[in-house]
């Protein structure tokens, strides 16, 4: 991963100089911000994007920009990163986008849509199909100014503590869930909570709940999952891509110079691309481990994978009927999918092929 490091602190620096004039060091402002995370640092690829991003900005800035990291818990409460910086109670915080989703509908779906985009897809939907525009329209409200800054592999459908098989498996199941996929499991007859990372283990392991989804597997098996619950299920229908921001107080935003915006959005582009390929790079190694342990990774049956697509249509178009930010967002996106759907039939190795 230095190599990868390298590389995109090398990229960084190279776009600063060719996008406009050098920024000067009377130009950049003296950023001393604490982060609050939603999720460990410790957690590859999720948790480690910001302080990895902490770290590239502290260096290409000259040390003017600094952000302090603060793991859940320490400074705020671990789902708490929307409204502490909606409120002005930090500067500043790191989170999946979803789970101010009774606030905010629209920002569910940038955090992960079931059955919806993959993180390559959904990348160049921010970046060049307007998601990044409707994602600044509607967080202006709530006074933040949300940067796109990493995005992760599908995560797993979740671990279960009995085999699931049919929808009939799924009445009254106590489970885990967050954002849109979290309503599509209710949709189908399970019983969902919502949870923060550290209190999933023992929740499973007392009973509490009966199964849980939270992310990649280099992730899962760091919180234990597989000691408590040896049915493991995949695909990741609910998660394709799973995007993390750095939410910032508006206010605070304004007061940047430009030239101390461009480098924090830039240098959350390079996270974005360095979560990614992290991601990417861990997975089958973790697979390999969970069978020598004793999971029992499963695909989800076709007939699960049928229920929960009805389910998310119906989900979605709920909440599209409820709120029309909602429903701008979810049409761009549908667009975006429908026009580069040829591209994928026709340029890309159907899944099934045997290399």
């Amino acid at each position: 991963m230095k190599a990868w490091k390298n590389v995109l602190v090398a990229g960084l620096a190279a776009g600063m100089l060719t996008s406009t004039a050098p920024a000067k060091a009377q130009e950049i402002d003296t950023v001393r911000w604490g982060i609050p995370m939603a999720f460990g640092s410790n957690l590859v690829a999720l948790g480690d994007t910001m302080p990895w991003v902490s770290q590239q900005l502290e260096r290409v800035s000259g040390g003017r920009i600094r952000m302090q990291i603060f793991e859940p818990g320490k400074l705020i409460p671990a789902l708490a990163v929307f409204d502490s910086v909606s409120q002005g109670k930090v500067e500043a915080g790191y989170s999946w986008m979803g789970y101010e989703i009774g606030k905010v509908p629209a920002s569910a779906l940038f955090g992960a849509v079931p059955f919806g985009m993959e993180s390559p897809q959904f990348t160049a939907w921010m970046y060049h199909g307007g998601g990044d525009k409707l994602l600044k329209e509607v967080f202006a409200p709530h006074k933040v100014y949300p940067i796109f800054c990493g995005t992760i592999s599908p995560e797993a459908a979740g671990w279960f503590r009995k085999e699931i098989n049919t929808v009939a498996d799924l009445q009254g199941l106590k489970f885990r869930a967050a954002g849109l996929g979290g309503r599509v499991y209710q949709k189908v007859g399970a019983s969902v909570t919502l949870l923060p990372a550290g209190e999933l283990f023992q929740a499973l392991e007392k009973g509490v709940l009966d199964g849980t989804e939270f992310s990649l597997p280099t992730v899962d098996e760091q919180l234990g999952f597989h000691k408590v619950a040896k049915y493991y299920y995949l695909p990741g229908w609910h998660q394709p891509s799973t995007n993390q921001y750095l939410y910032v107080n508006l206010d605070q935003w304004n007061r940047l110079k430009p030239a101390t915006q461009a480098i924090i959005e830039m240098t959350c582009t390079a996270g974005v691309a360095q979560a990614l390929a992290k991601a990417e790079a861990l997975q089958g190694a973790m697979l390999d481990k969970f069978e020598k342990d004793g999971v029992n990774a499963r695909k989800v049956s076709p007939e699960l994978l049928a229920a929960f697509k009805k389910a998310t249509d119906e989900v979605l178009a709920e909440e599209a009927a409820k709120d029309a930010m909602f429903k701008r967002v979810l049409d761009s996106m549908t667009a975006f999918q429908t026009q580069n759907a040829k591209w994928h039939e026709f340029g890309y190795l159907p899944r099934d092929f045997k290399r």
